[in-house]
């Protein structure tokens, strides 16, 4: 049965690509075409979807809280003047920035210390306060008092005075995409249940519609990000005169993150490529195998781009290495068809091109399809790690070694038989006196080998004991970049970096009480003789700053009284408050404690719950708009805390940071664990971070046990697959011990090394093993079968593993500081890899002899 399929495909095979090679290449150049005109519509994502996990519920919270609380992204301008900050010249510089930030699309509102409410200078009553507002560009303010409000007020603290009082903030407030966000959400929720139960036809159509839709204002809306921080760096641009002006914020980071994957991913290709023809030239010296393996590896490239671009999935920053890692397998796999087909050709000179051709293809098909499948199951196990760019990536991969192995079985036989097919070049190459030295490293110093093998797995153990997955975003960026820089302001001077946000569900036991009803046996009223005022102000005709304006006619609606501000809830969140400012990982802390302490600084002492509410309506919209608006969400009977973490405090670790918080609300505050919620940004890049080591165990161990498997099929022998697999893992695990004991932190990208390193390094393998056996049929003897295999197979090895080992070493010129730890760290690995299959490999085949007895041939 498998002998008939086999002649078969055989068949097929000769039909098509032997007799009618031209009818191939013309229709395979048709289908290059059309995939071409696609590629204009290639796109790189760095939006949170690209950087979450699969069914996250905690991004969906997120968005649920910046829908609620009509807080969205921001970027921050800093301004450090030249001249004295409260000087007339500074003060006008500033505000003529603030005035240009503010007239950028798509910027809500800009808060700097020249708009926002001054509270303090002086402390005046809630009459005045809610008569008029103060800040520093009212023309009798004491700007030495608005300066000590800014560095000492609970409100502005940290946030946009540094310390030093020479640099300060201006917060552009973005517009929140809500349509966006309702349709993500709804996108989400119908993935969820299709996963999990499954969806009707017309939920099906609905996925679609939203999927497709979503995309669509997402791509609008990257685009306009990008171009906002442009507008916004031009117009930083003209004020660098006066002043030291950095940019920070998500999608500035997101904007330059994408412009460095950009650069390296034409950089890197392109010298790949230059590469890739000086090894061919070098190696072959005929331009028949110099043009078919690039015209393999470009054609693999461009059809599975076009492909991406056409159905619009799209490369993330973990994914961006995959065109490199395509050209790299692609020309794996037409090394080794060219390298056997001159051989065969140098042995059988008489023979017809059709012959060598075929005969070249049936030698080599068998390996390399496994030496892709094992590949692609490496790859495959990606799509266990449960973080969405990973799980993209391992797909990828996965459909592009399909194509790269089809094509180096279709361009080069189907070239070859195009062209005639000349005299026989293959005469022995230099690369073979280069591989042949490790054969004798593995015959007369075999003990040597297995020594070292046993430090270097003792070191890697203990090496993968030390390995992290923490890491600062910071640190992603070199330290004299603007990102890197900006972010250091910020983090140092201005209050954080790392926006974490604390969500406090009231107890069940509270009951809303609406805001217009009379509270029961109010107190006398504190402000009644300042304010006379006030008491109307409580009144049920009262005006609420938070009620939406109501029709003529119609009643307004009740707004909810929260259990938050009363005074036992506020106690409560002063509590958390303060011991959240105590800790050194945490910098600027916002909450309603802060309203909390404004409200008894103006009225002198502690307030009951009576006054509390007085309090609220008697201040103006545009002072509860930053004190209470953005922490208190009534109707939901919620309070929000709002902190920043500071990235650069040494030896940051967030998830125990956020236990030590959560548990300090439980047992301290006595809150209740269901009353107690975590989202934000550091809560999202938290979550992959963790996501990141547990992944990386569930993938070694499924390619470990696939791979076996897979041998297994190939060579029907247990100990010739452990044998294959050992030096891999082993490299693997020196790559993942080293990385611990230079207390390099995993990463999203340095998450696919062992992946990579063990599926291209089982490919050699493969191909080694599969010589090695041939070799042994022929010859009898395992000294001689390892000779002979270093000198034919080992010296397509080499070449393939020298492009791989210096290809990825050209992405250590990155501004990106992962890609060049990952650009590194796989060079560094695949060189551990390769010598391994050159002198651990066939020292291990020597050891336990797993093709049997030696049979000498007379």
């Amino acid at each position: 049965m498998l002998d008939q399929l086999q002649n078969k495909i055989s068949s097929l095979y000769q039909a098509s690509i032997i007799k009618r090679p031209f009818a191939i290449l013309a229709s395979l150049f048709i289908l290059t075409v059309v995939a071409i005109i696609g590629m204009p519509n290639f796109k790189l994502d760095a939006s949170a979807d690209s950087l979450t996990l699969e069914h996250d519920t905690t991004i969906d919270y997120f968005r649920e809280i910046n829908q609620r609380y009509q807080r969205g992204d921001f970027l921050v301008v800093t301004y450090s003047p030249k001249t004295d900050m409260f000087s007339d010249e500074s003060i006008n510089t500033l505000k003529n920035l603030r005035d240009d930030l503010a007239k950028v699309e798509g910027v809500q509102s800009v808060n700097s210390m020249i708009d926002v409410p001054l509270l303090y200078s002086p402390m005046r009553s809630l009459a005045e306060q809610q008569q008029s507002t103060r800040t520093l560009m009212t023309p009798d303010i004491d700007r030495a008092q608005a300066k000590q409000e800014f560095l000492t007020s609970p409100i502005y603290r940290n946030m946009l005075l540094s310390p030093d009082g020479k640099t300060t903030a201006l917060l552009m407030n973005l517009d929140v995409n809500n349509r966006a966000i309702e349709l993500v959400r709804k996108r989400d929720a119908l993935r969820a249940k299709r996963d999990d139960q499954g969806l009707n036809a017309e939920e099906q159509k609905e996925l679609k519609q939203v999927t497709a839709e979503y995309l669509t204002l997402r791509t609008a809306a990257a685009a306009t990000d990008s171009q906002r921080v442009e507008t916004v760096r031009q117009i930083a641009d003209k004020y660098r005169n006066h002043a030291e002006i950095f940019l920070g914020g998500v999608s500035m980071i997101t904007s330059d993150m994408l412009t460095y994957i950009k650069s390296d991913l034409i950089i890197f290709g392109a010298v790949l490529i230059v590469f890739i023809i000086l090894v061919l030239a070098l190696i072959f010296r005929q331009w028949r195998f110099i043009i078919l393996p690039l015209l393999t590896c470009l054609t693999s490239v461009a059809l599975m781009l076009g492909w991406l671009s056409w159905i619009d999935w799209r490369l993330t920053v973990i994914s961006s290495n995959f065109v490199a890692l395509l050209l790299i397998m692609a020309f794996a796999f037409t090394i080794y068809v060219v390298v056997r087909y001159r051989e065969i050709h140098a042995q059988h000179s008489d023979w017809e091109q059709a012959d060598l051709v075929m005969a070249t293809a049936r030698a080599m098909v068998e390996p390399c399809l496994f030496s892709a499948l094992t590949t692609i199951v490496a790859f495959m196990s990606l799509v266990m790690s449960g973080i969405r760019p990973v799980i993209d990536f391992g797909w990828m991969m996965t459909i592009g070694l399909t194509v790269a192995f089809i094509l180096s079985f279709v361009i080069v036989p189907a070239g070859l038989m195009l062209l005639p097919k000349g005299e026989p070049k293959d005469r022995g190459d230099k690369s073979a006196k280069l591989t042949l030295p490790f054969s004798r490293i593995a015959e007369f110093h075999g003990g040597t080998v297995l020594a070292v093998t046993v430090l270097a797995s003792v070191i890697s153990i203990y090496g993968l004991s030390k390995l992290e997955v923490e890491n600062r975003f910071i640190d992603y960026f070199h330290s004299d970049s603007e990102i890197y820089r900006g972010l250091s302001v910020i983090d140092k001077q201005l209050g954080g970096t790392a926006t974490l946000e604390i969500i406090l569900d009231a107890p069940k036991a509270a009951e809303p009480v609406a805001a217009n009803e009379t509270p029961a046996e109010p107190e006398e009223d504190p402000f009644a003789e300042e304010n006379p005022t006030a008491n109307q102000a409580a009144s049920p005709e009262s005006d609420d700053p938070f009620a939406e304006a109501a029709s003529e006619g119609e009643a307004k609606p009740k707004r909810v009284n929260s259990y938050w501000f009363t005074t036992n809830g506020l106690d409560q969140i002063k509590q958390l408050h303060d011991h959240l400012e105590s800790l050194p990982e945490v910098g600027k802390v916002q909450s309603l404690a802060i309203t909390y302490q404004v409200a008894q600084d103006i009225n002198g002492g502690k307030l009951n719950d009576f006054e509390l509410g007085v309090m609220r309506n008697a201040l103006s919209k545009d002072i509860q708009d930053i004190i209470i608006a953005p922490y208190l969400a009534d109707e939901k009977q919620q309070a929000r805390i709002t902190l920043r973490v500071k990235e650069t405090t040494p030896n940051l670790r967030r998830a125990e940071l956020v236990e030590r918080i959560k548990q300090y609300a439980i047992n301290d505050v006595k809150l209740q664990p269901e009353q107690v919620h975590f989202t934000g940004m550091l809560t999202l890049y938290n979550n992959m971070l963790a996501s990141l080591f547990e992944s990386q165990i569930k993938t070694i161990f499924v390619v470990f046990i696939s791979i076996v498997l897979m041998m297994l099929m190939l060579f029907r022998s247990f100990s010739i697959a452990l044998i294959a697999i050992f030096p891999n893992i082993l490299a693997a695990g020196i790559v993942l011990g080293g990385m611990g004991l230079a207390h390099i932190p995993m990463d999203m990208m340095t998450t696919t090394i062992a992946a990579i390193v063990v599926g291209v390094g089982v490919d050699q393998s493969i191909q080694y093993i599969y010589r090695f056996k041939e070799e042994f049929a022929a010859c009898g003897s395992y000294i001689e079968s390892m000779h002979r295999s270093h000198a034919s197979i080992g010296r397509a090895m080499f070449y393939s593993s020298a492009t791989i080992v210096i290809g990825f070493s050209i992405l250590a010129l990155s501004q990106f500081i992962p890609s060049i730890y990952f650009g590194v760290l796989t060079s560094f690995a695949m060189f551990t890899a390769i010598i391994g299959t050159l002198t651990l490999l066939p020292k291990l085949i020597l050891m336990f002899k797993p093709l049997g007895p030696e049979k000498l041939q007379a």
